[in-house]
């Protein structure tokens, strides 16, 4: 996905948001901004968004000198999604679908994001995700390749979501699927991080690898070998959230997309709006999958 000039003013509202909560200085938080401005010029829109979202948390850790700004956010929304943890699993099992209440609950997490807004009801994410229906849902292309395969690429995204992610996962190994998570390399925002992994057993359960990205998202030619290798010969990927969109709409995979939607520009690009959950299969993918049929 290309960058928007909607993009660009969003791009200083995070500058200036994260460089508040790395630091109370405002001398520091000017220079954030004065060196934010000073990229955007030359960001090209064929870029992602992403790209330019980890120049400005470079540019912050580099002002600041605060290489993990959100440490204590992402500590809190872990330690408060593990307490719904017995609520989830009870809704999947009095589930008519278990899968499908898992994903939905996976969804569900994704609201905790503190690089669209920092403001969100988490409560009522789940309520809507678990009541609700889906704006695009791949579902049944989901269960029909689910079928296919042994095992799964798990592209995770943020701290506490990741909590939430486990009970997806819990529902794939039940299906007799191998998961292999993946995390971010170090500290971006809230994303989640082997920490994090371990934090919530995530590793009790699944294989965890650090995709080797330093970004908001995955941009495969920053990633590690090991994390390109699975990715490329990867035949079911599930990828979670905004960034990760934005970074891995391009490529001609089976990736399933599982986010809700927090940005118009976002909406725009899947034809859904602001709130909607979406399952949806990558559409570069599904043109090679009815070519086989």
């Amino acid at each position: 996905m290309r960058t928007y000039l909607d993009c660009i003013p969003c791009f200083f509202r995070q500058a200036l948001e994260a460089a508040r909560i790395s630091t109370r200085d405002e001398k520091l938080q000017k220079e954030v901004l004065d060196r934010v401005s000073l990229k955007v010029p030359e960001f090209p829109l064929t870029a992602t968004p992403v790209e330019m979202g980890e120049i400005i948390h470079k540019i912050i850790k580099e002002v600041t000198g605060n290489h993990d700004p959100y440490k204590e956010l992402k500590k809190l929304y872990n330690e408060k999604a593990l307490k719904y943890y017995p609520k989830l699993k009870k809704l999947v099992k009095d589930s008519s679908d278990p899968l499908l209440m898992s994903i939905k609950i996976a969804i569900a997490g994704n609201i905790i994001d503190f690089g669209p807004t920092s403001n969100f009801d988490l409560d009522k994410s789940i309520e809507e995700a678990v009541k609700g229906d889906f704006a695009i849902s791949d579902y049944d292309v989901f269960k029909d390749l689910l079928n296919r395969v042994n095992e799964i690429l798990y592209i995770g995204d943020n701290a506490g979501e990741i909590c939430f992610d486990k009970i997806l996962v819990e529902e794939l190994i039940a299906f007799g699927k191998k998961v292999t998570f993946v995390v971010r390399e170090e500290p971006i925002i809230n994303d989640a991080t082997m920490e994090d992994a371990i934090f919530c057993g995530m590793d009790k359960i699944a294989r965890v690898i650090s995709s080797g990205s330093k970004a908001p998202g995955t941009i495969v030619s920053h990633c590690n070998k090991e994390f390109q290798q699975i990715f490329f010969n990867s035949r079911f990927i599930i990828s979670k959230g905004q960034g990760n969109f934005e970074t891995l709409s391009d490529f001609e995979l089976p990736i399933f997309f599982l986010l809700k939607v927090k940005c118009p520009v976002i909406g725009r690009e899947l034809g859904a709006k602001t709130g909607d959950i979406i399952l949806r299969l990558n559409p570069n993918f599904r043109k090679t999958l009815n070519n086989k049929r």
